[in-house]
């Protein structure tokens, strides 16, 4: 309980700090592909959630993508 205490008193200074570290640990490269990865696990949990799979997703956007063939 004391660490949920902890995390509410994070200013701007501090969490600017944090960015830095983090910055340095990884570089600027790494960061946005981790940031990718992370999506892409809450999106599969939120599909999971939803009872939604993948190929079900993939089939409704191919549905609903117009046809340029079809004018």
């Amino acid at each position: 309980m004391n660490i949920l205490l902890f995390l509410g008193s994070l200013g701007v200074p501090e969490l600017i700090v944090i960015a830095l570290i983090i910055l340095l640990l990884f570089g600027g490269k790494k960061i946005p592909e981790m940031m990718r990865g992370l999506g892409k696990g809450v999106k599969s949990f939120k599909d999971g959630m939803n009872g939604t799979d993948a190929s079900e997703n993939a089939e409704q956007k191919k549905d609903t993508t117009p046809n340029n063939n079809e004018q």
